[in-house]
């Protein structure tokens, strides 16, 4: 399987996703360092300076930014909120429930959790298997949980496969237990899981007063409101390539932005690049001619799921899909001509200077 030789010849990029943008121009300025994420923002007057935290958590560099009276609250009981989800989903924490459950095949979940799980059985079951959160031993064969990186034999792909079957997940929403009838079976919600994080945060700020802010998980960006002098944020979506910084610019408010693409994660064998996005029909990383996907919607834990269940439909299944629930979002797909599709719904809040764009109309 190969990706296009003008990505892979680019060292791996730390983060990927979406960027906010000050009011400055781009032009001649390379963010792209290998600990930043969210560009610094400009503070529009000496009383509306916004309270960061910068804080590292689910593998990845997190910003929060809140304007307001209780911004330093905002910020510091998100740090410990993200903290708290991270030690009820994390695979790589041993006490976890996804841990214990991926052990003993039966586990106990906090409500927020159960909810959590149910919205990605959800999300599977509305893109027909396209986000499969069951995908962790076929993950860990290919090597991209231990960095021990091997292309798997096709019967041990084939063997795999058989063990992620969603529907052997189960739910008892009185008790809060759930169990995999397949003794085979591990999940990862780690497709779905800073989505997750994402709206638990702005649900935290709305709830200490705050009318203005933005959360930054590793590029996944969600806005709260608009800037605090009325204007819309500026979000950069993030290229796949090094020499250039940016896909386009988005203007927007209350929304989540969350980027997927096949660059985020891979490594090269025989010739060959294979990255992290796995299409759950094959067991191989998929290949349906789409190396960046957007999507942009105010449930931000339906966009990280989707940003990787459209990467691996391809172009025209995502845009049949799309064209069934435009209500839930809007996307930005970027294909291997290097040509943008956009959906009508933000189509002129878009601008690329680099890349050709297309509206994609219901």
């Amino acid at each position: 399987m190969n990706i296009k030789s003008k990505i892979i010849k680019y060292a791996l990029p730390l983060f990927t996703g979406a960027l906010i943008l000050s009011g400055c121009s781009l032009g001649g300025q390379d963010k792209r360092t290998e600990t930043q994420e969210t560009v610094s923002l400009s503070s529009e007057s000496e009383n509306t300076a916004p309270v960061t935290a910068d804080f590292f958590a689910m593998d990845t560099v997190m910003e929060l930014t809140a304007y307001g009276d209780n911004g330093q609250a905002a910020v510091s009981e998100g740090e410990k909120l993200v903290k708290t989800i991270e030690n009820q989903l994390s695979t790589e924490i041993e006490e976890s429930a996804v841990s214990k459950l991926n052990k003993d095949k039966s586990a106990i979940f906090e409500d927020d959790c159960i909810h959590l799980l149910e919205k990605a059985l959800e999300t599977g079951e509305m893109t027909n298997g396209a986000f499969n959160i069951s995908l962790y031993p076929l993950m860990k064969e290919w090597g991209f949980i231990s960095q021990d990186y091997k292309v798997p034999e096709s019967e041990t792909i084939k063997e795999l496969l058989l063990h992620t079957d969603l529907s052997d997940i189960k739910i008892n929403t009185e008790t809060n237990e759930v169990t995999l009838e397949n003794k085979a079976m591990e999940i990862d919600l780690g497709g779905i899981a800073k989505g997750y994080t994402s709206d638990s945060l702005i649900n935290l700020f709305k709830e200490k007063g705050i009318k203005s802010g933005m959360v930054n998980l590793g590029g996944n960006v969600q806005l709260l409101g608009t800037k605090p002098n009325g204007s819309l944020w500026r979000v950069g979506i993030r290229s796949p390539y090094e020499d250039v910084d940016f896909l386009g610019i988005l203007s927007a408010s209350d929304v989540a932005v969350i980027t997927s693409g096949g660059y985020e994660r891979y490594f090269e064998q025989d010739g060959n690049i294979y990255h992290h996005i796995m299409d759950p029909a094959t067991g191989f990383p998929a290949d349906n001619g789409l190396v960046s996907v957007t999507v942009v919607s105010k449930d931000a834990t339906l966009a990280d799921a989707l940003s990787t269940a459209l990467y691996v439909m391809g172009k025209d299944k995502a845009i049949d899909f799309w064209r069934k629930h435009t209500d839930s979002f809007d996307m930005i797909l970027m294909d291997n001509n290097d040509e943008l599709y956009i959906s009508e719904g933000i189509y002129d809040s878009f601008s690329s200077d680099t890349f050709a764009a297309h509206k994609i109309t219901k």
